[in-house]
């Protein structure tokens, strides 16, 4: 896999760790048919691939992570209907709401429109210092289409999404990580990859289905009672206490070793 080009999509694996890099430096990284089309495939792979344990999503070039919608692509003469049939069957940032892997971004620079809402749908973001971050579709005169107007309240809360959702206005890294839509910061875009790909290798040695059913229980339960919610941890929780991993671990813990998992 290593070194595949898929369109604007590069991927490379990096020990059980899979990079997948927004490859339109040139233009920002600006999300064209390309790029949804490339990522959501990309995205279904290396979910697929038993190798991989976890995925870190970057921006090529310099200057940012993502710009977000290529404005060349813009088809002003395409009607309300045209539109909707071109973009919903691609759900090409949806695809990380199912994928069972850790998935990280590692942003640097511009980090706007379709690209912020492309970072909020991962599970993880390090940000670079000097990034920027920006809903700006309503100076526009549209309305975030990827996801923002939903991710953004449950990751900030209403009334902090609301501030910037309405006024399109743009924050800086420091800002990103006061209010909660950065994970953590980096000195440089170099340091955010390294610190992704850390973040990654080490969720890449846990037992897989732990990691997959964390995922499962905290987004699912945002759409939950907490009565729901906590019956479905107890469910998942149950299911992972005969696993063969939850058995090595324990092993291991007794042992005094390191645990070797098979990712059962």
């Amino acid at each position: 896999m290593t070194g595949i080009k898929e369109k604007s999509i590069l991927i490379e694996q990096r020990g059980a760790v899979a990079l997948l890099t927004l490859n339109r430096a040139k233009a920002l990284n600006a999300i064209n048919d390309s790029i949804r089309h490339g990522l959501s495939e990309a995205l279904r792979n290396v979910d697929e691939d038993p190798a991989v344990g976890a995925i870190v999503i970057v921006g090529a070039g310099e200057r940012g992570f993502s710009v977000g919608a290529d404005i060349k692509e813009i088809r002003s003469h395409d009607s309300p209907i045209a539109t909707r049939r071109r973009l919903i069957p691609t759900s090409w940032i949806e695809v990380l709401d199912s994928t069972r892997k850790p998935v990280i971004a590692a942003i640097h620079g511009f980090c706007l429109g379709g690209g912020m809402e492309l970072a909020l749908a991962c599970d993880l973001r390090v940000v670079a210092i000097g990034s920027e971050f920006a809903l700006p579709e309503t100076t526009l005169g549209l309305i975030p289409g990827g996801g923002g107007t939903q991710r953004l309240p449950r990751l900030i809360g209403l009334s902090r999404a609301l501030d910037l959702l309405l006024t399109g206005e743009r924050i800086d890294a420091d800002e990103a990580f006061r209010i909660g839509i950065a994970n953590r910061l980096a000195e440089s875009s170099s340091e955010a990859l390294a610190e992704a790909l850390r973040i990654a290798e080490v969720l890449s040695t846990r037992p897989r289905a732990a990691i997959s059913y964390v995922k499962e229980a905290a987004r699912a339960g945002l759409d939950m009672d907490l009565a729901s919610g906590l019956k479905l941890e107890k469910s998942l929780f149950a299911l992972l206490t005969s696993s063969p991993d939850r058995a090595e671990a324990a092993a291991a813990f007794r042992d005094k070793r390191k645990p070797i998992f098979t990712g059962a």
